[in-house]
């Protein structure tokens, strides 16, 4: 199992080396070009032409950079659109981004749609995830016997006693049928995923130019709020609020003691402070899966109750 997860850390690396997301900067100054009315940085690689006009100006200004006249427009973007870019763009960020305006241009919105390829990855996902709550709900059930085992070793600290009690946890793993590492898989899968939403938003004009129920996707709450429009402090509670209750379900009792609290309360607070940053788009896609996650693990406990 160990090679299996190397294999699979390995693997990440390779593909987050060969591309990723390069930020506009002035030649001069070497500084990145923010777009003042959206507060997010302009990206050199995008995938399709802009459409606003502001934008269009920005961009027109360092042509020497990047010849947005060359790229084609949102529309008509294909996964080969550009070229070969390395096996990242080409695997994920591309096919992605081709999701998102496929399905935006079917449903008139891109913001639904990024809302549906959201769920659509994660109900592809679903066999992995449903394996990831199941493991916290096997865990919650085999919580007496691994307390008692605790007890048991709790004044015992040489080795032999640390053996005796590893084997006799890999008894109780076993009896329950519970795979640790399988706990940790999808939020190793999630790592890609949640960095190639990230590539496909800022790449894709498209995207961050629209407007879907009162939230300008591109705009980060931060710029919005500071712009007199407070309505973006929703997006910042639905992030953390959705993150809360994602990390609270997805947690077994029996792995929760005051220390695994206090790093789940950290990560919250960290999720919260980024959202503040993140494009009102990304907000959206993490706050939609955050919800799956959490209807998710509400219908395996309950199927757990039901099935004794």
């Amino acid at each position: 199992m160990k090679k299996k997860f190397k294999v699979l850390l390995l693997i990440l690396i390779i593909l987050l080396s060969t591309g990723c997301t390069k930020s506009l900067k002035d030649p001069k100054t070497n500084k990145a070009i923010i777009n003042p009315i959206t507060g997010q940085s302009l990206t050199e690689n995008i995938l399709c032409q802009p459409t606003d006009k502001d934008t269009i100006e920005l961009y027109e200004k360092y042509k020497d950079v990047v010849d947005i006249s060359k790229l084609p427009t949102c529309k008509k973007f294909s996964v080969t659109s550009g070229g070969y870019e390395g096996l990242w763009n080409s695997i994920f960020v591309k096919p992605l981004a081709w999701v998102i305006i496929q399905l935006g241009n079917l449903v008139k919105s891109y913001g639904l749609s990024l809302i549906l390829t959201s769920i659509l990855i994660r109900l592809i996902a679903y066999p992995i995830t449903k394996k990831t709550a199941m493991q916290s709900e096997l865990i919650n059930k085999a919580k007496p016997e691994l307390d008692r085992l605790e007890a048991k070793y709790r004044d015992k600290t040489d080795q032999a006693s640390m053996m005796k009690k590893s084997q006799e946890m890999t008894m109780i793993y076993k009896k329950y049928n519970i795979n640790p590492v399988a706990g940790c898989l999808y939020a190793f899968l999630q790592i890609p995923l949640f960095i190639a939403f990230l590539e496909a938003i800022n790449r894709v004009p498209a995207l961050f130019e629209e407007k879907f129920i009162g939230f300008q996707l591109g705009t980060t709450p931060l710029t919005g709020m500071q712009n007199g429009n407070f309505i973006y402090i929703i997006i910042v509670l639905i992030v953390g609020i959705t993150t809360y209750f994602s990390f609270k379900l997805n947690a077994s009792s029996a792995s929760m003691n005051e220390q695994t609290n206090m790093m789940n309360k950290v990560m919250v607070v960290t999720i919260v402070i980024m959202s503040l940053f993140m494009s009102s788009a990304l907000g959206i896609y993490w706050s939609t899966t955050n919800l799956f996650t959490i209807i998710q693990n509400l219908l395996v406990k309950r199927s757990k109750k039901l099935n004794g």
